[in-house]
């Protein structure tokens, strides 16, 4: 079977965005990666969070990666299929870690993103995406320790206090 790599390419692209999107806090681009009526499912080792409508997606990702936290997420080893020339689904690897400075934790672990993508006016955007955890560490940070960058702090939302 051949594959339309140009394609290919463009939905690695999209997957990669999203990553550094959520990383950085960069809302706006992260808001056009997904098609109006996206949905999400992401099962961790305490928590299940499921979500329909970009805008609900956008808006629990901008709560998620606010001012108060550092969060490094790696994708890779993408399998990604075409059911057609306007429809794929992607399984990839994630390497995730994530500081959250207002709760004292932080969660390490791996999951597998299982993804649907369709190509709308030449442009490849994410229907669905979901992950289940392989593993999850969440540890509770006893001292806080000594950040000399933090992206976040700068461009993530301030959110209200405790």
């Amino acid at each position: 079977m051949s594959l339309p790599l140009e394609d290919l390419e463009l939905i690695k692209r999209l997957k990669y965005a999203y990553c550094r999107c959520i990383d950085t806090a960069n809302i706006k681009e992260v808001r056009e990666l997904f098609t109006e009526d996206a949905g999400v499912c992401y099962v961790g080792g305490t928590y299940r969070f499921e979500v329909q409508g970009r805008d609900k997606i956008v808006e629990a990702l901008e709560n998620a990666f606010h001012s108060e936290a550092i969060a490094f997420h790696h994708v890779n080893h993408p399998e990604i299929d075409f059911q057609s020339p306007t429809e794929a689904t992607g399984t990839w690897y994630l390497k995730d870690w994530f500081l959250d400075l207002r709760h004292k934790i932080i969660t390490d672990g791996s999951s597998l993103y299982k993804d649907r993508y369709v190509k709308r006016n030449g442009k490849w955007l994410i229907q669905f995406a979901s992950y289940e955890r392989v593993f999850e560490i969440v540890t509770p940070v006893t001292q806080v320790p000594n950040i000399t960058a933090h992206y976040l702090a700068k461009h993530g939302k301030k959110l209200p206090p405790l």
